[in-house]
């Protein structure tokens, strides 16, 4: 089955529980973040009980794309606080990885208010005959009381991966936090909320500078929040945040400590002849993201995503389609909340492609050269464990935006309490993770 710009995507692993409706998932176990690291060699789920699940990708062969089990941990736990009688949830809102320097594996994870950096270490050796003994005073290797016992190293049977809380960055933050950004000088990274972005040291927890703030004096006059903020890739003076106005700024933090004035502000301008009751909500972009090589901006809105020059400020270069066949449905939407769900995109390894979700588990790919797409579904095919099956192709057309025949998707058989709002791309390989409810889909491409 071919797909945009001639690859054929097959799926090759489902992790979770067995197919079941939404109301007998646990909330708990819904994912909620999702992240490849530099490499690609770690995959890293976050869901909304607080836990962080980490793969490993196997070393069956270079066109291999399964991921085994590597190590799980409890990240935040359900908090308090007293002084708002507010409940904060343990749920993860982001995981970021740091560029690897040692043996060790470093991550960044969020809730709503608490940032929290982990390392994740390898041991394979364990080390026996300490001075321990028992009730009768016996050495418990059963040497002697008189003889001093010198400790030491055995290789295990099994590698061991030690996950350990190294720093917690907290109270910083009045809201929710939804976006952080490691630097590329790989010292520090941002944090964001609804209203302020936070810029920390790592090996500093306690303090952290304010970049940016848009608080108004009076929040009767707040128009906008801020949906999500990232670093550029190279330079490390410069990021990005976009908002719910349907624009992104990019910040030079060389011009001053506080970015209250962009540099660059990026703004498609609204046809008068389309604007509705729901123009507002669907222009709001729910994620930006820096292209691998810091040329292009990815930003996602309800209804598509749209490529950016970092050169031109007026429009955006490419549009695509998401969600077309969704424009006559906006009023139900609204009136079930669907229309306010922040769906993420992701970038190619070499920028070639784009990815984002969409409802009944539905997941579109963007070919930049051709222009072509292709829509596909994250759904379990009868196979034997372990055995690559073909994803189930919905629909593949032109995704420039152009007109799309009727009965190419019809929107009323959509289930929309499914849907892909977590989508990562492998940095070099054409091998993608998405996150549909409880359960992880991997796909690979092949030519």
């Amino acid at each position: 089955m071919a797909g945009a710009g001639g690859l054929q995507w097959l799926l090759s692993q489902v992790k979770g529980p067995s197919e079941e409706s939404i109301a007998e998932v646990d909330v708990a176990d819904i994912i909620s973040a999702i992240e490849f690291n530099h490499d690609g060699e770690l995959l890293a789920t976050g869901d909304k009980g607080g836990r962080v699940v980490v793969f490993q990708k196997g070393s069956s062969g270079i066109q291999s794309g399964d991921y085994n089990f590597y190590s799980t941990f409890q990240s935040h736990e359900p908090e308090f606080d007293y002084l708002k009688s507010l409940e904060i949830e343990e749920k993860i809102n982001k995981i970021r990885w740091l560029r690897r320097r040692n043996a060790s594996h470093f991550l960044l994870t969020t809730n709503d208010k608490t940032v929290k950096l982990w390392k994740l270490a390898e041991r394979r050796k364990r080390a026996f005959g300490f001075n321990l003994r028992d009730d009768e005073g016996q050495i418990v290797d059963g040497n002697s009381i008189d003889m001093l016992l010198v400790p030491r190293y055995r290789l295990m049977e099994d590698m061991v991966v030690e996950p350990t809380c190294r720093r917690v960055f907290a109270n910083a933050h009045a809201y929710h936090i939804n976006s952080v950004s490691v630097n590329s000088d790989g010292e520090n990274f941002m944090s964001a909320d609804d209203l302020r972005i936070n810029l920390w040291n790592l090996e500093v927890s306690d303090q952290c500078f304010n970049i940016v703030d848009i608080k108004p004096a009076n929040m009767e006059e707040l128009t906008e929040v801020i949906t999500a903020a990232e670093f550029h890739p190279d330079s490390c003076s410069q990021f990005a945040y976009s908002s719910s106005k349907g624009c992104v700024r990019l910040c030079d933090m060389r011009s001053k400590a506080l970015c209250d004035q962009h540099a660059k502000m990026f703004e498609e301008p609204e046809d008068p002849s389309s604007k509705s009751f729901f123009s507002e909500i669907i222009s709001s972009m729910s994620d930006v993201k820096f292209s691998h090589s810091g040329r292009y901006m990815l930003t996602r809105d309800y209804l598509t995503v749209r490529v950016w020059d970092v050169n031109m400020e007026k429009r955006p270069v490419e549009t695509y389609a998401v969600h077309d066949h969704l424009r006559t449905k906006l009023c139900a939407l609204y009136e079930n909340d669907w229309i306010f769900d922040k769906f993420e995109c992701a970038w190619s390894g070499r920028d070639t492609h784009i990815l984002s979700g969409s409802y009944h588990n539905l997941f579109r790919i963007f070919d930049r050269a051709t222009k072509s797409d292709v829509t596909l579904e994250a759904a379990r095919d009868v196979a034997k464990p372990g055995q690559v099956v073909a994803a189930k192709k919905v629909v593949s057309g032109g995704g420039g935006g152009g007109k799309r025949k009727k009965n190419e998707v019809n929107a009323d058989s959509m289930d929309f309490n499914k849907k892909i709002l977590h989508p990562a791309w492998h940095p070099e390989r054409n091998i993608i993770a998405l996150a549909a409810t409880n359960n992880l889909y991997l796909f690979q491409a092949r030519l």
